[in-house]
């Protein structure tokens, strides 16, 4: 899951942005592009008033996006990467370069068992077998 935060405006097609930091979570994390990981995983665009949110100097132009995984999911490598790929592609769809300059990316991890989707918490094994399942169907 993707959570961003941004003054509305920032960006002109929140659900392409939306869209595009899914798709470029699941290229880092290195899933199987199949409609498990495609369903599951998503990003939230919050557009605030300007007037609420801001830095200790008064600015009101900075991102921050919020992506929570499940537990070690990201080794350091795929940190690195996904912090440097997120931020890339929110400056993109802000038309905006120097925007990367004041996107912050918090990476943060679900206890194995600690997120849930229809009903069910879901155990890191019980991916792997939902994912092994699924491409064993196709």
């Amino acid at each position: 899951m993707i959570d961003v935060y941004a003054a509305a405006g920032t960006f002109a097609d929140p659900k392409a942005l939306a869209r595009d930091l899914a798709t470029a979570l699941m290229r880092v994390e290195q899933v199987p592009d199949i409609m498990l990981f495609r369903k599951n995983t998503a990003a939230f665009v919050h557009q605030m008033p300007v007037n609420a949110l801001s830095n200790v100097a008064g600015d009101a132009d900075g991102v921050r996006i919020q992506v929570l995984t499940n537990a070690a999911a990201l080794d350091r490598e795929k940190q690195l990467t996904a912090v440097v790929e997120l931020t890339r592609v929110a400056s993109e769809a802000a038309n905006d370069p120097s925007l990367a300059d004041r996107t912050w990316v918090l990476l943060t991890e679900a206890p194995d068992g600690g997120w849930g989707i229809g009903g069910h918490a879901y155990l890191n094994n019980e991916l792997i077998a939902a994912a092994r399942a699924e491409l064993g169907a196709t």
